[in-house]
């Protein structure tokens, strides 16, 4: 069982060192930027969205938890991240960042953890769920196709060389 739980302060350092390593390299190869400046423009959004940390209203930083029952005993391991916003007023989400440890991938949690985000939506009145997908990243644009995302536009960038 797949469970979205809000991220609590203890966890929090751990998700900025994940993302800030992982959104940089996003930047750095989309846009062409140095590491230096892309680690820079990653700590930067992060800072922006969450400028006291977890104490925020307009982000829901949460973690994936899977759940099991092993000798009579309820057990819980963390297995990933997924940062969403919502606007009641558009009754949508964004999806900023969704990420399922390496180690705990091919075992369908991102699926689930998709249909368990719905579930809350559904909930609360949300009707639609965006999202970006970085063009070369093919394993979560079919993860988004096979749970019925469609693709809906074209982030595009032009580098100026002189």
């Amino acid at each position: 069982m797949i469970q979205l739980r809000p991220m609590i302060s203890v966890e929090y350092p751990a998700y900025c060192d994940y993302f800030i390593d992982d959104y940089s390299r996003e930047i750095a190869e989309n846009y062409g930027h140095t590491m230096d400046r892309a680690i820079e423009l990653a700590e930067q959004d992060l800072i922006r969205s969450f400028p006291n940390g977890l104490e925020t209203n307009e982000h829901d930083l949460l973690c994936i938890e899977f759940k099991s029952e092993s000798e009579s005993k309820l057990e819980s391991e963390v297995v990933g991240y997924l940062w969403h916003s919502i606007k009641v007023s558009e009754k949508s989400t964004f999806i900023y960042d969704f990420f399922i440890f390496s180690n705990q991938r091919n075992n369908g949690y991102g699926k689930l953890a998709i249909k368990a985000l719905e579930s809350q939506l559904q909930a609360i009145g949300i009707e639609q769920i965006k999202l970006r997908v970085a063009y070369q990243n093919q394993r979560a644009l079919k993860l988004y196709q096979d749970v019925g995302f469609v693709i809906s536009g074209y982030n595009m960038s032009k580098k100026i060389v002189s």
